[in-house]
């Protein structure tokens, strides 16, 4: 045929003319068609609609009831050659209830997938769950995936690596376990830089990659975590999101992206109780506790926190908003002169403010009216970290790098910062300027910069900044804090502010004295460093009166240190340990998977084969840097 625009083409009213095409027209649904795939081993037609009477149908390609007759008859017509406007101009035949099967589902479905092999449809759409469906019974769904906060734009089965990929219109992508059901991997869109509107994904087996079609192509290549070796001792079964320790019981407490909650007895490493994990909860992004220690919280994906009885399970109350909610990124308990609130910020890009009524039996509980200030000129992207300072200022840091003080008296703004980019960082392309943690500094190591509260939050590239809270805010200062540099990701203090903790994107922590800070300098020796997990630490907290220091990571583990780094177990390990007999400790052993991974080896001129070391180790670092990890090195040899 003649080409338009140098592109050959052809009309719909000659293709039907050719004797090799088959001209076929059904009336499946009665809204816009979102998705359409042809599986040639099923000889099936499967679309789907927004519409839920006829959200999704599988139907046969050729009729198999009397309908054999009226498809000929179109085949006929067609190679008559009769004009277009009366080829398309009959009215499209319905299926028979044999030769289709219908599924009706709530908003109707946008995107799906089909597996042969695992006899396995999902679906995905505007209310935000995957639905997992026996393709050949349309009644109820044999499981339901949640934890997705926008609509799921695209889906993908991969039955080789029995996983699920999902991605939603926040370019938010999640891999799924296929037969556990359970969340393995959520990847931050900020992290795999997608921005736009997504148009399209693939998945590629033979690349292990993820692509994705939106302003721009993006690839995410899956690392496999390595399978568990035998030395391996895990605290949960998928990542760990969060951790913490309640002073009053002595335990610990921690969550999983699958909504498992695990309370441990901080004496000894041994599980007590657990709880959750069932379909109807969504993945636990972060918790806190009442001021006694009684109480926990924790805030979810689906944009809703839940108070509860830790020691048995029990939800005392939900606390959301009405309409539709984003996920919770942070939540903490908060004091205003004798009044206690849960606060809590997330993907809303606002705070949240519930008040604490303990003899209120609502189950539900909705936050009071917003901050004006908040309303008006608060964060204009994700706010993912927050930490107060008794009595009056609460701060709040964002995926744009913005950092908020408020006064919580007032509800009024205090200060605003922006994370600095200094010289070195201006062509850094996609430079991550996020603010996962901050921390309030109060303490007469202060007045060396004339000023008696400030804050330090994590920047860019493994570097942490120094504010001036009073008087207006202004930046102090900023040090590199992770010696490869790699993003931080929790920090935390000592009671006096003596010592400060901080945990990097590959698992080392860092312990630097409040003394040593110096505003002229940019960079700081650390006390101290070790590697205590092989991924994201995702809890960082520091038990005083104990002088211990609980981690929690992605790598599936919840582990205790001294506070000198000495390993002293992993909860959930066989053996149990008291926290003050140090002959009870791993230490001087570590984490076999540490050991062993490739990020803990030192910089050697033997050792620099081209591995992912190279691009690990900072190569500013001094010699006096290198030397610590040799001696890491020899020290793990000897454990070998």
């Amino acid at each position: 045929m003649p080409k338009t625009k140098t592109i050959p083409n052809i009309a719909i009213d000659h293709a039907v003319l050719s004797p090799n095409v088959a001209f076929i027209r059904w009336k499946v649904h009665h809204d816009w068609v979102t998705q359409i795939k042809y599986f040639h081993s099923l000889q099936v037609v499967v679309s789907s609609s927004n519409e839920e009477s006829s959200s999704l149908v599988i139907g046969c390609l050729l009729p198999l009831t009397d309908a054999e007759q009226q498809l000929s008859e179109i085949k006929e017509t067609c190679y008559e050659g009769k004009s277009k406007k009366i080829q398309l101009s009959w009215t499209p035949q319905v299926r028979a209830s044999c030769d289709q099967t219908v599924f009706s589902i709530y908003k109707g479905v946008r995107t799906f997938d089909l597996c042969q092999k695992h006899r396995l449809l999902i679906t995905g759409g505007m209310d935000k769950l995957i639905r997992l469906w026996n393709p050949h019974y349309s009644g109820k769904p044999t499981g339901i995936l949640k934890g997705h906060s926008a609509p799921i734009v695209s889906i993908r089965i991969s039955s080789e690596d029995n996983q699920i990929f999902s991605v939603s219109t926040d370019c938010t992508v999640k891999i799924w376990h296929l037969q556990d059901q359970c969340c393995l991997f959520t990847a931050d869109p900020k992290a795999s830089r997608i921005h736009g509107d997504i148009s399209a994904c693939a998945y590629s087996t033979a690349m292990k990659s993820l692509y994705i079609a939106a302003d721009c192509m993006t690839m995410l290549p899956l690392k496999l975590r390595q399978r568990l070796h035998r030395h391996f001792t895990v605290s949960h079964n998928e990542p760990v999101s969060c951790c913490g320790y309640s002073k009053e019981f002595r335990q610990v407490v921690s969550c999983t992206e699958g909504s498992v909650v695990r309370v441990w007895d901080f004496d000894t490493g041994c599980q007590r109780f657990e709880f959750g994990g069932t379909r109807e909860l969504s993945s636990i992004t972060c918790l806190t506790f009442d001021p006694k220690g009684r109480r926990l919280v924790t805030g979810g994906r689906d944009g809703s926190l839940k108070i509860w009885n830790f020691n048995n399970g029990l939800c005392l109350k939900t606390l959301k908003k009405d309409g539709e909610c984003r996920e919770v990124c942070d939540c903490i308990f908060l004091q205003v002169h004798r009044n206690f609130y849960v606060m809590s910020v997330g993907r809303d890009r606002k705070i949240d403010i519930y008040p604490d009524i303990p003899e209120d039996l609502h189950h539900v509980q909705r936050p009071q009216a917003s901050w004006q200030d908040d309303l008006k000129n608060g964060h204009k992207d994700d706010i993912l970290c927050m930490a107060q300072c008794p009595p009056s200022f609460v701060a709040t840091g964002s995926s744009d790098g913005e950092i908020i003080v408020w006064n919580v008296d007032s509800g009024r703004i205090q200060c605003r910062f922006v994370s600095p980019i200094v010289a070195e960082q201006q062509d850094v392309k996609g430079l991550d300027t996020s603010v996962p943690s901050i921390v309030f500094l109060k303490d007469s190591y202060l007045k060396q910069f004339s000023s008696t509260t400030a804050l330090l939050s994590s920047g860019a590239e493994g570097c942490v900044n120094l504010w001036n809270v009073i008087g207006g805010g202004k930046f102090v200062s900023s040090f590199k804090a992770s010696k490869f540099q790699q993003k931080i990701t929790k920090l935390a203090k000592t009671e006096k502010d003596v010592l400060l903790y901080m945990a990097d994107r590959i698992g080392y922590i860092y312990v630097y004295s409040m003394e040593k800070l110096d505003p002229e300098k940019t960079s700081l020796r650390a006390e101290t460093f070790w590697r205590a997990h092989t991924n994201t630490v995702t809890g960082l907290h520091v038990v005083d009166n104990d002088q211990v220091v609980l981690t929690s990571s992605t790598d599936y583990t919840v582990r205790l240190w001294s506070a000198q780094g000495e390993f002293i177990g992993t909860f959930g390990q066989a053996e149990s340990w008291s926290i003050h007999i140090s002959s009870s400790w791993i230490h001087p052993g570590v984490p076999f998977e540490v050991l062993t991974d490739p990020l803990s080896m030192p910089d050697h001129e033997i050792l620099n084969v081209k591995t992912g070391l190279s691009q690990a180790i900072n190569p500013d670092m001094t010699e006096e840097d290198r030397g610590e990890l040799k001696v890491n090195c020899i020290i793990s040899q000897k454990l070998t």
